[in-house]
């Protein structure tokens, strides 16, 4: 089923005379957007956990998957579909850069069948996701 593209609003034109910048489409913000960061920030902590000697505190992130963690969020800042978003693994945008998209595929790969054990609810709300994106 192909999902409807949610339409960036207009930027506003700068009048010649005021010498404003053109604003840009303000940032994702909504429900579905803020499950999907925490949904990745959870797959993050738990490969940065068993993949990375961090022998500090075990809720915080190497330099790498921080970096990682960042650039999932600015993805999802400016997904094009927004709250009408699918799952990432089933979507036909790919928004993930070439160097950074296997990083996160492995990242998913590892960290989704464990998820159910230490994030119950956010596993299960990121299956309803995926059914229902069917």
């Amino acid at each position: 089923m192909q999902m409807p593209v949610q339409r960036p609003s207009k930027p506003v034109k700068p009048s010649a005379q005021s010498g404003e910048r053109p604003r840009l489409r303000p940032a994702n913000s909504g429900r579905r957007i803020r499950r999907e960061k925490r949904t990745i920030a959870a797959m993050l902590s738990i490969y940065c956990r068993d993949h990375h000697a961090n022998h500090g505190d075990p809720q915080q992130l190497c330099g790498d998957c921080s970096q990682l963690l960042r650039y999932a969020h600015q993805r999802l800042d400016n997904c094009v579909f927004g709250e009408l978003k699918q799952p990432c693994n089933q979507c036909r945008v790919h928004c993930y850069s070439k160097q950074l998209r296997p990083r996160v595929v492995e990242v998913m790969r590892y960290a989704g069948p464990r998820m159910t054990l230490r994030y119950p609810l956010l596993s299960l709300l990121h299956l309803f996701d995926k059914l229902g994106s069917r």
